[in-house]
This record gives C-alpha cells, sequence and structure tokens, in this order.
C-alpha cells in the first residue's frame, strides 16, 4: 500500500532471494566522465552528431567520453541514490587508492561500488599511494605459484628460518565473527606494508567466496593442502603452543635466545581478546619477529592503533596516513571488495528498496549475553538516541503500536517528495517491526513538511552462524547496504558496526551498552572519529627499546566513545 502526500509506507522484509526481480533494474555507470568538452557538446547536439564529432574530430580519447556519456545519459532512474560526481577521492580508483587494469567483469564491486558510497572524506596520500603499488609488486614476485614462494615453503619445511629471503609473511588466520575476521585482517595487512612482508590468508570454506582478489594479476590465498609443512594451522584456542610468548619463555626465540639454535621457521602471534603475545608491540621484540620468515597471525582485534605505539612504525604511519582517522577508511576500502555473487545481492537489493529514497539511514543493532535488555529498553535507547543526535524523522504522533507490516512497496524511483529509508540490520527482527509500525500510519514531519518513510530488514537470522558460508554471505550483504547510507545508528562494542561506518565513512551514532544490564543514562554518543575501537589493547607493558613520540600518542590514540577500555586513532 503506498499512500501519497506526507503519508509513510510500510514495508516488509523482503524475501531473501537473489532471483527476485528488483523494482529498479537499470544498469549502474561503471565509468566517470573524463572530458567535460564532450559533455556541452551533448547537451547542444544530437546524440549521433555527438559521436561521430568525438570519432573523426576529438580522436580516440574523447570518443570513448562520449561513450561513456551516453551510457549515462540512456539510464533511466534505476541510478537515484547513486553518485555521480568525482572530485579527489571519488571515481573507480578512488582517487589513485586502486590499482588500474584489474579485470572489471572479474570483481566488478571493485570499480562499481564508489557509486553507491555517500562519503568521500579522505583521499590515499601520496605516499600511501606509492607504498600500496610497491606492495602489489612484491606481492607478484611472492604469491603462491611463484619460483620465491616455492623456495620460501621449502625454507619453511626445513625447520628453521633463514636470513637474507626474498619474501617473508605474515599469515592471516581466521578466528571469530565476520566482523572480527575483517578487522583483524586488515590490521594484519597493515602490519605488513609496515614490515614489508607479503600478506596471505588462510581462508576457510565459510569465507573462500566472500570477496575479491585485492591485488594485480595474482593471489592472496593460501593454498593449505597437504603439501603445505604446517599442519592444523589454524589453532583451537589462543594458548599456542609456539606462540611468540611462549617460545619467549622457553628461550627458543628473542633476545636471549640460544643463538645456535637457530631461528624458528614460524611464530604464531596469539593476538586475540587475550592478547597472549602483548610484547608483539615492543621495539625489541619487533627486532626478533623481524628475523623470523613466516608469522602466523590469529586476532580477533582491530590493533593497528596499537601499533602506533610502536616507535619503529610511528613515523612511517604518520606518512602513510596523515590524518590518522583515515587508517580503517582507506584500507576498507582499497582491501575488501564483494565477490561478484554477493555484490549481486548487494546491489539488487539497494536498487529495489533503498535507491528510490532521497535519504538512507542505517540502524544496526547488536546485544550480547552479558549486556542484554528487554527490547522495550532497546527501543526506547534507539528513539532516544535518534531524538538527541536528529537521526529518524520525528514524528507527530507517538503513537506506536505493535502491527506486524504486511504491505509490500519498492518505492517510485524518483526519489522525490522528501522520501527516508531506514534500513535495519539486526539479527532479531522486533525493532523492524517497531519501527515499521511507528511510520506505518500517515504522518507529517515536525516543521509540518510532507515525507515519506520506508522501513526494510534484509533478514533475522536470529543467531549468529560465522562457520557458515551462507551466513556469512548475507552478513556481508548487510555490512555494504549499511555503509551506502548518509547516516548511521550503530551498537557500542560491535565489530560489525565499525566495520560498516569505517566503509561508509561516517561518524556514527554509537548506542551505548548495557553493561550489567542497566539501560545507559545516556543512549548513545555520536564518534568523534569513525575508526574502529581495539577493545583489548596492550597494557602495562614494560618495552626496553625506545619509546614513541609521547605527545604525539597523547594526541593520536585516545579512549574509544564506547568502551572506556578501548583504545582508537583520532586527529
Amino acid at each position: 500500500m503506498t499512500t501519497s502526500g506526507g503519508a509513510a509506507r510500510m514495508v516488509p522484509k523482503p524475501v531473501d532471494d537473489p532471483e527476485v526481480a528488483p523494482a529498479v533494474e537499470a544498469e549502474p555507470w561503471p565509468w566517470p566522465v573524463r572530458e567535460k568538452v564532450c559533455h556541452q557538446a551533448f547537451l547542444t547536439g544530437s546524440l549521433m552528431t555527438l559521436l561521430l564529432l568525438a570519432c573523426f574530430v576529438l580522436g580516440r580519447e574523447s570518443a570513448s567520453s562520449a561513450i561513456d556519456l551516453a551510457k549515462l545519459t540512456a539510464m533511466n532512474n534505476g541510478t537515484a541514490g547513486l553518485t555521480t560526481n568525482t572530485p579527489h577521492s571519488r571515481g573507480e580508483l578512488l582517487g589513485g587508492l586502486l590499482p588500474a587494469g584489474m579485470d572489471q567483469w572479474a570483481c566488478q564491486s571493485r570499480y562499481e561500488s564508489w557509486q553507491y558510497y555517500k562519503h568521500f572524506p579522505y583521499a590515499a596520500s601520496p605516499y600511501l599511494q606509492g607504498k600500496l603499488r610497491a606492495y602489489e609488486a612484491r606481492h607478484r614476485w611472492c604469491a603462491p605459484g611463484t619460483p620465491l614462494y616455492a623456495k620460501s615453503v621449502e625454507q619453511l619445511r626445513s625447520g628453521r628460518s633463514a636470513e637474507g629471503m626474498e619474501c617473508t609473511y605474515v599469515v592471516w588466520l581466521p578466528f571469530d565473527g565476520l566482523g572480527n575476521r575483517i578487522l583483524s585482517m586488515l590490521s594484519g595487512f597493515l602490519y605488513a606494508l609496515l614490515t614489508d612482508r607479503v600478506f596471505l590468508a588462510a581462508l576457510p570454506p565459510d569465507s573462500a567466496d566472500l570477496f575479491c582478489e585485492p591485488f594485480p594479476g595474482t593471489t592472496w590465498r593460501l593454498p593449505v593442502d597437504h603439501d603445505f609443512p604446517i599442519k592444523d594451522l589454524v589453532p583451537r584456542g589462543q594458548h599456542i603452543d609456539k606462540s611468540y610468548t611462549r617460545l619467549l619463555d622457553a628461550k627458543v626465540v628473542g633476545p636471549d635466545a640460544n643463538a645456535t639454535a637457530g631461528v624458528p621457521a614460524y611464530v604464531y602471534l596469539s593476538m586475540g581478546w587475550q592478547l597472549k603475545d602483548s610484547l608483539f608491540f615492543c621495539g625489541e621484540h619487533q627486532l626478533v619477529l623481524a628475523k623470523v620468515n613466516w608469522l602466523l597471525l590469529y586476532s580477533d582485534l582491530y590493533f593497528a592503533p596499537s601499533l602506533y605505539e610502536v616507535a619503529e612504525f610511528q613515523d612511517e604511519l604518520g606518512r602513510l596516513f596523515p590524518e590518522k582517522e583515515s587508517v580503517h577508511h582507506l584500507l576498507s576500502r582499497y582491501l575488501l571488495h564483494p565477490a561478484n555473487p554477493v555484490w549481486s545481492l548487494v546491489i539488487k537489493y539497494y536498487r529495489s528498496y533503498l535507491a528510490p529514497a532521497t535519504r538512507r539511514i542505517g540502524v544496526q543493532i547488536r546485544m550480547y549475553g552479558h549486556s542484554s535488555i528487554p527490547a522495550d529498553d532497546m527501543y526506547n535507547q534507539i528513539l532516544n538516541c535518534s531524538s538527541q543526535e536528529h537521526i529518524l524523522p520525528e514524528t507527530t504522533n507517538d503513537d506506536d503500536k505493535a502491527v506486524t507490516p504486511t504491505a509490500v512497496t519498492g518505492g517510485d524511483g524518483n526519489g522525490s517528495n522528501n522520501s527516508t529509508a531506514i534500513f535495519i540490520a539486526s539479527l532479531y527482527s522486533d525493532y523492524y517491526k517497531r519501527l515499521g509500525s511507528r511510520y506505518s500510519t500517515p504522518h507529517v514531519a515536525k516543521g509540518g513538511g510532507a515525507t515519506r518513510v520506508s522501513v526494510f530488514q534484509r533478514t533475522h537470522e536470529e543467531r549468529q552462524a560465522t562457520e557458515n558460508l551462507a551466513h556469512n554471505q548475507k552478513a556481508l550483504v548487510e555490512i555494504y547496504l549499511l555503509s551506502f547510507s548518509e547516516e548511521l545508528v550503530t551498537s557500542g562494542l560491535s565489530t560489525f558496526g565499525y566495520v560498516s561506518s569505517g566503509l561508509a565513512g561516517i561518524r556514527p551514532a554509537i548506542l551505548l551498552t548495557a553493561f550489567n544490564h542497566k539501560v545507559p543514562e545516556t543512549p548513545c554518543r555520536r564518534a568523534v572519529s569513525m575508526e574502529p575501537c581495539n577493545l583489548t589493547p596492550p597494557r602495562g607493558l614494560k618495552c626496553r627499546d625506545k619509546p614513541a613520540n609521547e605527545e604525539d600518542l597523547a594526541r593520536h590514540i585516545k579512549v574509544c566513545e564506547d568502551f572506556k577500555d578501548g583504545v582508537k586513532f583520532f586527529d
């Protein structure tokens, strides 16, 4: 049922089926206009005349631009809600962040996603761009399937590390849910950039088909087969026999190790929420780890902010990221690109339900066993946060009846009439139903302006199923749908929310956690930095190496808005 004028619209959760025909089916336009002269010519003449002039007068480059422009003009309203202008970090290469020349059809999201993002707060520094291009070249030389990789595996088989190896590695191992995995993956890649290592991912079956290959002409996947020297590669807990601290205690590695025994071929880094290897963040131990050819990273943390506390990394991080708030934002847009099956689900849903609106608001809700509260209290916290931060449309009628939405509407496709789409990401449907009921009856927004409000929820899985590929695909779809919002409300401590807001380039309103099951007096805080929180930073470390610049640390590493024991990057 679609109402007119100031009426709100009710939308039930669509069926999770990639084959459902979306209401808006126009093809997105993946290429930016390169020549203003072509645009002006098109506006003053016919399309055919322009193409002929471009071919015979302006030459090949301008002709290509004219054809691209024709594609844009031929599109219908299916592009409502897309970004089409291309200043600094916009455009298919995100201002030089992404490498050129990769196969567009093998990974459509890499060169299309920029059209759906609404915020481009930071561009990659020239230094970061150069570092990434150098890394890509190193990865091509050292990736699986190359002679240098085969040489490194043989050295690994020998049981000892060797000096002078052309290629050394950081191997990411899966730990915890999708949000945690993404954050630890980004942290591991950043560490590889800082130490000139090659980053490989031991992707399990539940994650194998989530992301595209991020580096041109090569693979980031560690081929874990019967020939790989390390058996049972993924640990079953954070107490790992060959973790750095245990080997240090046994004097197998470290400043006091037996030099005649040699350096082990590999070392585990136990960097999960218990942070068994906190000495990793001391400069003198980084010197020891530099001698190990293979480092196996087992982490569920975003530990990037704590790398800034290592003196040897501080200056380099400053050159890579002059704006510290941009670390996760730029690295996630560089490294993570949904594979085609996931991307097709993202854009079909977006075009069908979110694109027609003039404004999109994402609301991500997550509760934990240690901080659960009744659904009524959580719903009221969301409304109070929205009122405090002026996020959700306010209504003149506050009658929130418990009505289950039943009518389907996909929008009018033209983004008119001040329409708002609210997208709910939650394991449960309670909040979708309550917000749907709130906006189900005709209303006029406060201030007298007519508005249309639609409420959507794609899935409600009821429970997290990390080891299930289909579940992870749905979760990744929702992360990207959230990241295409103009405004976000996320849950405190939620890595899912951290990833979404970082990709979006948004400082979200963060719902504060109900510790000890007590509803917080302040419903939420507006993030001062879009960076994720490192929920388990190293504490009380006594490092012998030179300390980092304390004044710089105090300026850029501060307590998280949503967790007093965590730290994050700030500008």
